[in-house]
């Protein structure tokens, strides 16, 4: 596990319904972070290939930002997908803490598409 950037923005997807939850007091997570124990998030990286693979089919996708540095020792840099190292924060994490959101669009391959702005930094 690594530490991360300074100033870092790491992102994590929500679909409606859990969004809602989230602004209405519960906590920014899907049914597989409760499993798992953790909240899964991706960088501007990984997020496109996460949308793809998981949200296939998924209108009205939420994305929000958060500073990774926000999370201190909570968040672990752990490796997924081919070793490559993803963003786990092991703790509970609100609405208030994001520093944007985004409604996500469709694409044409039948799944939600990142912003250009955060895709193409």
């Amino acid at each position: 596990m690594q530490r991360i950037m300074h100033g870092r923005l790491i992102y994590k997807i929500l679909k409606d319904a859990e969004w809602r939850e989230a602004q209405d007091g519960g906590p920014v997570e899907a049914p597989l972070d409760r499993a798992d124990g953790y909240v899964h998030f991706s960088t501007a990286e990984t997020l496109q290939s996460t949308l793809s693979l998981h949200f296939k089919g998924v209108e009205n996708a939420v994305l929000l930002s958060f500073y990774a540095d926000d999370f201190g020792d909570d968040l672990k840099w752990e490796p997924a997908r081919g070793g490559t190292l993803f963003p786990h924060v092991y703790r509970r994490v609100s609405a208030d803490e994001a520093q944007q959101t985004w409604r996500l669009d469709m694409g044409s391959d039948g799944g939600p598409q990142a912003p250009r702005e955060v895709v193409e930094v």
